[in-house]
């Protein structure tokens, strides 16, 4: 099968070595692409959760598709999270076409375009709520295994599948609050510091706005995850597109007229 040509090909929270992580499905993927940048945007493996006991061959598999992409003269650019921030003492680490980076920052086109996980922005992460978010993730962990059960059950008798996990966020309020306040102080952020792409993950929410202030605009861009989404983006004759390993519908491009709060600005000193 001929492999599809990409400038750039951004995936994040992957979660290997938990029974979330859809491997076999990012593994397809990435057999069916011909990247000249691949972005790994955090989370790629679950340093939190991971077990000796629990690394399926499928999991292997997927790091050795992205060593044969290398091989075939992909660059990629590990861009470390929350979940693998124990790869973050190896930040600069270059080995040929392989890059551990903090936060990457390329031009795209003329353009701008800003790469980075987004955990800095998560107060449920930081200090002693890490320990609780920790905890949080085993029970997400046996969410997604019963899911994965009743959607088995599901697909026998012919019906849709359906993300438990999902449908309570978006029901949720405080959780579509916190996604609606990520993406609006990133993205005031990235206006500030005069990008024209913002590019995160961590949250696992597909999507592609554009943002705007007093100050300018920027586009934000969520490559989502490959646990509940299986979504990628693809950056191609001058267009970002959220591409889905399962034939999902996402927003089109649109626009969201934002208020610029000069508080944000003070956490400036923690982002290089």
């Amino acid at each position: 099968m001929r492999r599809k040509k990409l400038e750039i090909v951004v995936i994040s929270d992957v979660h290997l070595g938990t029974i979330g992580a859809n491997a076999k499905a990012l593994l397809s993927y990435l057999k069916t692409i011909d990247p000249e940048v691949l972005v790994i945007n955090g989370d790629f493996v679950d340093g939190w959760n991971f077990k000796k006991k629990y690394f399926p061959h499928d999991h292997f598999e997927v790091i050795r598709a992205v060593i044969k992409l290398i091989n075939k003269g992909t660059k990629v650019y590990y861009i470390t999270g929350n979940h693998d921030e124990f790869l973050r003492k190896y930040h600069g680490l270059v080995f040929g076409k392989f890059e551990i980076v903090d936060q990457l920052v390329l031009k795209v086109d003329g353009k701008i375009a800003w790469f980075f996980h987004g955990d800095i922005f998560d107060t449920s992460i930081q200090g002693r709520m890490k320990y609780l978010a920790k905890l949080g993730g085993k029970a997400y962990d046996f969410l997604i295994w019963t899911n994965r059960v009743a959607n088995s059950g599901l697909s026998m008798l012919g019906k849709e599948r359906m993300s438990f996990s999902k449908n309570i966020k978006q029901s949720v309020k405080v959780a579509v609050k916190w996604v609606n306040d990520f993406e609006r102080i990133a993205s005031d952020i990235a206006i500030e510091k005069k990008y024209d792409f913002i590019c995160c993950g961590h949250i696992h929410t597909p999507s592609i706005k554009v943002f705007k202030n007093d100050y300018g605009q920027v586009t934000y861009l969520n490559s989502g995850d490959w646990i509940e989404n299986n979504s990628s983006l693809e950056y191609v004759d001058k267009k970002w597109a959220i591409v889905s390993h399962w034939p999902l519908k996402y927003p089109k491009e649109q626009e969201v007229f934002d208020i610029y709060n000069p508080e944000l600005s003070k956490m400036l000193s923690k982002v290089n």
